[in-house]
């Protein structure tokens, strides 16, 4: 039996001052320049492995229906970073992720993209939980996680670099 395909659009999410939206190969530009800026645990070496990142980044949606989005200010249409909610190759929970643009930090746009990406996972896929793993020293992201409702749950060996698991499990209501 083949194993059915998923949808191959990427889904749009408005929200108050956001555009969830697919990512375009016009975004790559300001998506390379915003990598500087990341606080990851392995640096981006080149322009080459970027353009990787966000080809893989979009092209998950193809795989399983999940993924990342981009993120855009709906007043400017600026680019202000990127969102996801996703399933890992070898990862049984749902994971959300975020990347705000250095200048649109601190202004809750991450928290607001989170929530819409957090909100979409639990409705299209029906799980009971969802994760972000969170480098203990990115206070931001720490935040963020805490604005939609996540709470710590266990340090983890993630692909061999010591990392912060946050959770938000399913609402009963």
């Amino acid at each position: 039996m083949s194993e059915a395909a998923p949808p191959v659009s990427v889904p749009r999410i408005t929200t108050r001052r956001l555009l969830l939206r697919e990512p375009r190969k016009s975004d790559f530009p300001t998506y390379f320049e915003h990598l500087d800026d990341l606080i990851v645990a392995t640096p981006i070496p080149d322009r080459r492995a970027a353009w990787r990142m966000f080809a893989s980044a979009a092209g998950m949606w193809m795989l399983n229906g999940a993924g990342w989005w981009l993120v855009e200010h709906r007043e400017t249409a600026e680019m202000t970073g990127m969102v996801g909610a996703f399933f890992r190759e070898s990862f049984p929970d749902m994971e959300v992720g975020w990347s705000m643009i250095r200048r649109f930090r601190r202004q809750g746009l991450a928290t607001e993209a989170a929530a819409a990406a957090a909100a979409f996972a639990f409705e299209r896929y029906g799980v009971e939980r969802i994760v972000a793993h969170i480098d203990a020293d990115n206070a931001g992201s720490i935040r963020v996680a805490e604005g939609i409702g996540m709470r710590f749950e266990t340090d983890v060996d993630f692909y061999d670099h010591p990392t912060r698991r946050y959770v938000i499990e399913r609402r009963t209501q």
